[in-house]
């Protein structure tokens, strides 16, 4: 798949239909960095409440029509809905309104074809692309007669379900070989070195705090899943020496198609000596996303030795005393400038003296 920024922009027009208007603020302003980094041109965000889930539409069909109208208006390509959408639902709405039209989950799985490097990465893309794309075939299909180059449809648009099964079953072999080669070698290196894994969610300045520590050209930019891939490098430190583990980013309400696209990144988490929570301080919904991290730490039986909490961005913080330490060690850094990266570090050689 060619990279994002070799495609064209498209103009989109996204929608957010709830059916509770809670953290609406915050769920619509990731669809729009979603859809920024899948290098759409956003030409309005429609945010509105929905009292009933319409069978048909998601939506009343008057809502529906208003939409078609705006997208002609503005000379909408595309229209990206904030929510899980059947294949009837699809098919309904693209006939109504007239350009291609995806959810959240076909979204997400857009960019992740366009970011996955590794074969294991790739292979569980395209696993979880076919798996989403069944139950919907018919309207992907749709899909790739209104447009070329571009999308699942486009992928699909030749296949039949029974292919589709045949080439699941074939993928799910696959990753499982892929899997047991990379646990053997996971096994082989933590036998001789610690490890030093980055987690939080995507956009947090993962990467830029990689580069700030390892010295490593790790690609960083202000886009959601910039990396999918585990990366690693190692890190020689005053005589400690260790492997540096970036992981890919959380999101909110991950589509549950899309858990195994990443599922290394979590094993990766659970064998790593230290953890190193890094949050974007100036986010207004830190500590949410905090809580989000901290229930799979609990889930993974994570240590709260184990973790180093680690404030990114505090230059566009007014008070960091003001920030909420969740009972971690904490450290406030700035990953750009390099504000406070050294005393991360002594912080990560004294947490890898502990042994945990």
């Amino acid at each position: 798949m060619a990279d994002f920024k070799e495609i064209k922009k498209e103009k989109a027009y996204l929608v957010c239909a709830y059916v509770n208007m809670d953290n609406s603020e915050y769920r619509s302003k990731e669809l729009e960095l979603l859809s920024e980094s899948a290098y759409y041109d956003i030409a309005k965000l429609n945010v509105f409440l929905v009292k009933e889930v319409n069978a048909r539409t998601y939506m009343g069909i008057g809502k529906v029509e208003e939409i078609r109208d705006e997208v002609a208006n503005l000379n909408a390509e595309v229209v990206i809905f904030d929510c899980p959408l059947t294949g009837s639902q699809l098919r309904n709405l693209t006939e109504i309104i007239g350009v291609r039209c995806i959810d959240r989950t076909m979204l997400i799985l857009d960019i992740f074809a366009g970011r996955a490097k590794s074969k294991e990465g790739k292979l569980q893309v395209e696993l979880a692309q076919l798996k989403y794309a069944l139950p919907r075939l018919n309207c992907l299909k749709m899909d790739a007669e209104k447009v070329s180059g571009k999308g699942l449809g486009e992928k699909l648009k030749d296949l039949d379900k029974r292919k589709i099964q045949e080439d699941i079953a074939k993928l799910e072999r696959e990753i499982k070989e892929v899997q047991k080669h990379r646990q053997t070698t996971r096994k082989q290196r933590l036998t001789r070195m610690k490890s030093v894994a980055l987690v939080g969610y995507t956009n947090a300045g993962k990467s830029t705090l990689m580069n700030s520590i390892a010295k490593a050209d790790t690609y960083a930019d202000n886009r959601l899943f910039a990396t999918l891939d585990v990366l690693t490098k190692k890190v020689w430190d005053d005589g400690v020496e260790y492997v540096l583990i970036d992981t890919v980013g959380f999101v909110s309400n991950l589509p549950h198609e899309l858990m195994y696209a990443f599922s290394a990144t979590l094993e990766e988490t659970i064998d790593a000596n230290v953890l190193l929570l890094v949050v974007d301080a100036s986010d207004d919904h830190k500590y949410e996303q905090i809580e989000v991290v901290e229930r799979e730490f609990n889930r993974l039986g994570v240590e709260k030795g184990q973790v180093i909490l680690v404030y990114n961005k505090i230059d566009k913080v007014a008070d960091i005393n003001s920030l909420k330490t969740f009972d971690y060690s904490t450290c406030y850094i700035g990953a750009k400038t390099g504000k406070n990266i050294d005393k991360l570090k002594e912080m990560i050689k004294h947490k890898i003296s502990l042994n945990y």
